[in-house]
């Protein structure tokens, strides 16, 4: 049996206890550092030897280096943090036990220079920094960055980088947890991180100075700082602000069009005749009709008749109007149905209205073609009082048969029994009522149970998740 000497400090033994005990330095390192901001001697001196000794660089244990610095000095780590956290099958059962000590180090760094973030201020320098790390642990875990934190969007759940996030097993020559149950848990757990790094930072002396604001990256928590002191901001903070508000409605908007386009569209309206033109010509179909009319002597094919493809589709003027509570804790869902009722006010033959409330409804319709600008008419938090927005919202559904209500909210009321009376009025008058839960780019969200469940025996059960299910059920209704 071989031994070697162990660089943590170890007596010798096997080779397998000899790269676990590598394994294990590293983990403890990252367990102490995480709880306890000061050194531990002797488990920085035995992670330097390991890591040095498997011919990383000594960078990976620098708190103050971050991925992407260690990435430009040594790009050829770039490939393997990508996916490094996701498993990926072993092969005949072997386990590379080097490989583990090497991803080990690799995953320690990331998950240091993520989740330990010190205290006091924080500057946009190192927000910046922070947002480009968790990009790196999404890309580590599979995800697209941005991806988990419901920030620039996904695009139907987490992006595939060398294995499935649902799956489980072993990831690079070592065991690694269930990440269909991960995942999830870790989306929320960031999204909570930069919210306190975003409130830690002076945002109006950022703001203030251009050259500060544009080390900014838009994403859901700097939204939400941004729209509750809109009001408080002028002059050049002002600017900034709009301008970071701008740039992530237009990166999130891309995104749900590209979502919108994709979703199935209405049924063929085989009513409409199909227009006579060469592009909608069914070729096969026009053979198959006309095979009585061949002739074998002159192996010619006489067409008597051409048929065409039905391309048109039911498009019934439709209207939807989108109640939206814009309480604190829906500022994630507010910003996502601006942006989607934009779209869907951008297609032809859909009537949209937009109602914002907290205790006080807003009627947003003449800007919901424009989601910046609706934005920047909603005042974030207060408490929540829905029927001061179903009195808007019901005498815009003159014609129940063609209109949609999509209501957003927890449900949180104190005048339950009475919203809910009129929503079901709604739905019994023909109308079609869709209860959304939340429509987050992550899929988070809660629901007072109260509601949830009359909503059920109702038959009009509430949509929580992701923003996709909602873009399904609103495309299949007004197209």
């Amino acid at each position: 049996m071989t031994h070697e000497p162990d660089p943590a400090g170890q007596a010798p033994g096997p080779r397998g206890d000899h790269h676990d005990n590598r394994r294990q330095v590293l983990y403890w390192r990252l367990l102490a550092r995480l709880f306890d901001p000061e050194e531990q001697a002797s488990l920085e001196s035995a992670s330097l030897a390991v890591v040095e000794d498997i011919g990383l660089p000594s960078a990976l244990l620098d708190p103050g280096a971050s991925v992407d610095s260690v990435v430009q000095r040594h790009p050829e780590l770039a490939a393997e943090f990508e996916g490094l956290m996701v498993p990926e099958p072993e092969e005949d059962g072997a386990r590379d036990r080097a490989a583990e000590v090497r991803r080990a180090a690799l995953v320690s760094k990331v998950l240091l220079n993520v989740f330990a973030t010190g205290s006091g201020n924080v500057t946009a320098e190192q927000l910046a920094r922070w947002q480009s790390d968790a990009d790196w642990l999404e890309r580590a875990l599979g995800c697209r960055p941005g991806e988990l934190r419901g920030g620039r969007g996904p695009t139907g759940g987490p992006g595939r980088s060398g294995g499935g996030v649902g799956a489980t097993g072993t990831g690079r020559g070592g065991p690694a947890p269930d990440l269909g149950r991960l995942v999830p848990a870790i989306g929320p757990e960031l999204g909570s991180i930069e919210a306190g790094l975003v409130q830690r930072m002076r945002l109006r002396e950022v703001l203030a100075d251009p050259a500060l604001a544009a080390r900014l990256t838009p994403s859901m928590s700097l939204m939400e700082q941004l729209l509750r002191d809109k009001d408080n901001l002028s002059g050049v903070a002002l600017a900034n602000a709009k301008a970071l508000i701008r740039r992530y409605v237009d990166e999130v908007t891309e995104v749900l069009r590209t979502q919108v386009e994709k979703s199935t569209v209405g049924e063929l309206d085989r009513s409409v005749p199909p227009k006579r033109v060469f592009r909608n010509l069914d070729i096969d179909r026009t053979i198959w009709k006309n095979l009585t009319n061949w002739s074998p002597e002159e192996e010619r094919l006489y067409v008597d008749r051409l048929y065409y493809r039905h391309t048109s589709r039911k498009t019934t003027p439709q209207r939807l109007v989108v109640v939206v509570d814009q309480s604190g804790s829906m500022v994630d869902s507010m910003v996502n149905c601006t942006i989607l009722a934009s779209i869907f006010a951008g297609l032809p033959k859909v009537d949209v209205h937009l109602i914002a409330y907290d205790t006080q409804a807003l009627d947003l319709t003449p800007w919901a073609h424009d989601p910046f600008e609706t934005l920047l008419r909603t005042k974030l938090g207060g408490g929540t009082d829905g029927t001061v927005a179903m009195a808007l919202a019901q005498p815009k559904s003159a014609e129940p048969r063609n209109t949609v209500v999509v209501w957003i909210s927890d449900f949180y009321e104190w005048r339950h029994q009475e919203l809910f009376d009129s929503m079901a009025a709604v739905h019994r008058s023909g109308a079609k009522f869709i209860p959304v839960g939340s429509v987050t780019s992550s899929g988070r969200g809660s629901v007072n149970p109260w509601f949830r469940e009359r909503f059920k025996d109702l038959g009009t059960p509430v949509i929580s998740g992701h923003i996709k299910k909602l873009v399904h059920e609103l495309k299949t209704f007004l197209t």
